[in-house]
């Protein structure tokens, strides 16, 4: 019998670099539509190139969600969760980046610097990066597919070393793993992709936790006016206390014609749709100044469709971005964002409303689609909430 919060070394069924692996509790979906279990998984010792991390905490992400509806893919079982930091226990053969006992947010944009998007020095945009090569199992011994390439719901993973970002060890771990994916996605949406600047006026559509990491975003890079946009009264008093100036009950009032009047009768500057569906992206795009940016943050579903008039995409000049996981790159961006919190100028710890343990992830999916929750956290080790 295995003790809580411990992890027990067994026979690698595979044989894998001879003779170890973990046995650990990860949360798992088995099937389309099914609810998630807390499974028996087998996890490796890295090979070469890969890192195993114990995982310290993990964010309750819509992703997660949607893998376990089957709206990303079909290869179940998944191992959920991706959102996360922890420590590294141990590191593979031609691994120098990392070294056991550092604290690391993982990341699922790992870059491989020799795609012609790392070619011309934009590594954000990477299009070859980089997972770890062998399989985690369940106890029966079915490989599990790990949500984007992590598989965090555990008490270890399997990683590609590109994967893990090393900051500040000072940091709680659970907020830092936030930035692995929601938070980053929000402010990169701000910064990197909207190129948010003092002075600019910002509008913010949906803000839940995407969101309302673009406001926070927004107000680090000197945007004065910063208006917050959502249906639920709940979120918008969120968005205040991330940085919002004003904020628009779309319930209650037009979108586009609200923030064109808290913009001088002009429109944003920068406008970011969080949600992803064809109206909100309309009223960004009707809602934004003559040459002003459209940043589309929020995932749409495969279905969705929008029409415009043509001459409406002329005349109105600017720019329409997607921004895909806020543009960053992990090795800059995860370090520099955890010293601005430290130094007390980024709310990194705001954006988690619950602390839970891996048993309560079902739980929290159905807080998060009722929109209760900023972030649940799952938090692992000995200090794990019991359930």
């Amino acid at each position: 019998m295995r003790v809580r919060g411990c992890v027990r070394k067994i026979m690698s069924p595979q044989g894998r670099l001879g003779d170890v692996a973990h046995e650990v509790r990860g949360v798992v979906a088995r099937s389309k539509g099914e609810p998630a279990t807390v499974e028996t998984i087998i996890v490796p010792d890295p090979g070469p190139g890969e890192a195993l991390v114990r995982v310290r905490a993990c964010g309750v992400c819509h992703t997660d969600l949607h893998y376990r509806e089957g709206a990303v893919g079909a290869e179940f079982p998944y191992l959920l969760g991706h959102e996360a930091a922890g420590e590294v226990v141990a590191v593979g053969d031609g691994v120098a980046d990392v070294v056991p006992g550092d604290l690391v947010v993982l990341n699922w944009r790992a870059v491989c610097g020799r795609c012609r998007a790392c070619r011309r020095g934009r590594p954000w945009y990477c299009f070859d990066t980089f997972n770890a090569e062998q399989p985690m199992r369940l106890a029966s011994g079915e490989p599990l597919s790990p949500a984007l390439g992590i598989g965090a719901f555990a008490e270890l993973t399997l990683v590609h070393s590109g994967q893990c970002t090393k900051v500040d060890p000072a940091v709680a771990p659970a907020a830092a793993g936030l930035l692995g994916c929601g938070v980053m996605a929000g402010v990169g949406a701000a910064i990197n992709t909207g190129a948010v600047s003092r002075g600019d006026s910002v509008a913010v559509i949906g803000c839940g936790g995407v969101g309302n990491a673009a406001i926070a975003g927004a107000l680090l890079a000197g945007a004065t006016t910063i208006i917050g946009v959502d249906i639920d009264g709940r979120k918008l008093a969120w968005a205040r206390e991330f940085g919002a100036t004003d904020v628009i009950d779309a319930r209650e009032a037009d979108v586009v014609a609200g923030i064109q009047e808290l913009t001088g009768g002009f429109g944003a500057d920068v406008v970011i749709d969080a949600v992803g569906r064809p109206e909100t992206w309309k009223q960004a795009f009707y809602a934004r100044d003559l040459a002003g940016t459209v940043v589309l943050v929020g995932v749409p579903t495969p279905e969705a469709t929008v029409e415009l008039p043509l001459l409406d995409v002329f005349s109105r000049g600017g720019a329409l971005k997607s921004s895909w996981y806020g543009d960053c790159l992990p090795s800059r961006d995860f370090p520099m964002l955890v010293d601005l919190h430290r130094q007390g100028r980024f709310p990194l710890d705001r954006f988690v409303t619950e602390e839970i343990g891996l048993a309560q992830v079902e739980g929290a999916f159905a807080r998060m689609a009722r929109g209760e929750v900023l972030r649940s956290v799952v938090v692992l080790g000995e200090t794990a909430p019991l359930g």
